[in-house]
């Protein structure tokens, strides 16, 4: 596994956010102001789309963007003052990580479920490209969190509520639990079949939403997100949380 490649993907990832928080706080960038475009971060810093994506996300997030789809991202608004927050350091232990795929189970489902029946041509356009993105990143051992995270989000979005959206926005890729640890596959090829496993389980969301058929799309989902937290309580000892730049 190429995991200097990887280390050196999540440093563009932080200079990406680094800079645009930058300007973002010095009021370079003001709310409501829109951001570039992905392609055009990606000529600014000479990286690949999935670094962008990414960096994206992580904005999203801090809640110091949000992304209306189909239209661009957006400098937000100051974030009011809530009880409620959700942040990196509550995902310093597995527990957290489980505690949070909890949460996901119940917001995903319904979410998938109204998907079925709302879904555009545009989301679904979205959540192909993203599968494809996901799937040719295991052939190329390379970052699939921010593909894995698009899929999600892009199923929010097809809602047609931007409450599911913007709640999936303000979490961000922390929500992926290989983006916030540490598993020690036995083998490469125990990885790669893992990884055809989480893509298989994307693909029949994706079919029951491109069907209509909401009752399947929420059992595809619930039986997607139960997989992924049931195999962190079943390893949990082979997990330890990861520390991202």
């Amino acid at each position: 596994m190429n995991t200097g490649i990887q280390l050196r993907s999540r440093g563009l990832v932080s200079e990406i956010v680094e800079r645009l928080k930058l300007d973002i706080e010095a009021g370079v960038l003001k709310p409501g102001d829109k951001l570039p475009t992905e392609a055009a971060i990606m000529g600014n810093f000479s990286v690949s789309r999935t670094v962008v994506r990414e960096a994206l996300s992580r904005l999203q997030a801090s809640h110091l963007v949000v992304t209306r789809h189909g239209i661009g991202t957006f400098v937000n608004e100051p974030l009011v003052k809530s009880n409620f927050t959700i942040n990196s350091e509550d995902f310093s232990t597995l527990k957290d990580v489980i505690s949070v795929l909890e949460l996901r189970i119940s917001l995903e489902t319904e979410a998938a479920g109204l998907a079925a029946k709302r879904r555009k041509p545009e989301n679904l356009s979205a959540m192909k490209q993203a599968l494809q993105t996901f799937k040719d990143s295991i052939s190329l051992d390379s970052d699939n969190v921010a593909s894995d995270f698009d899929f999600h989000i892009e199923v929010a979005h097809a809602t047609d509520n931007r409450h599911f959206a913007d709640l999936m926005g303000y979490l961000g890729t922390m929500i992926i639990p290989r983006g916030r640890i540490t598993s020690s596959f036995n083998t490469v090829a125990e990885k790669v079949a893992y990884l055809h496993k989480v893509h298989a389980e994307h693909e029949s969301i994706y079919q029951a939403i491109l069907n209509h058929d909401s009752e399947t799309a929420r059992a595809a989902m619930r039986t997607h997100l139960t997989n992924s937290r049931d195999r962190l309580n079943a390893n949990a000892s082979e997990f330890a949380p990861a520390t991202l730049p």
